[in-house]
């Protein structure tokens, strides 16, 4: 239920955001506020979305090695890959934010 609510939550969001990214140059007066608003956004669900990401990951190897202490180091492998992965996602994240900045101003 959770799942589908938020699902239809982002949804929306997306529709509702779509027509001003799609509008004509001067249909929406927003200005650099409304850009520098949105990007912040952006940067924060993505660190936010990075940061539930690790702890999982985290969470998840701390068990793994619990109940199996002998695999520790492949756990550990597998979880700076999976960490590097998530940080690159969040980076990515940042660099497209920056690049929006710079191309707004």
């Amino acid at each position: 239920m959770r799942k589908s609510m938020l699902t239809a939550f982002y949804t929306m969001m997306l529709l509702s955001i779509a027509t001003a990214a799609f509008a004509a140059d001067g249909a929406i007066s927003g200005g650099f506020g409304l850009a520098a608003a949105g990007i912040a956004l952006g940067i924060g669900v993505a660190a936010a979305g990075g940061a539930c990401g690790q702890g999982a990951a985290v969470r998840g190897a701390c068990e793994g090695t619990a109940r199996n202490p002998d695999a520790s180091g492949k756990i550990s492998q597998s979880l700076i890959l999976g960490l590097a992965f998530i940080e690159s996602l969040v980076i990515y994240a940042l660099l497209v934010a920056l690049i929006l900045l710079f191309v707004k101003m």
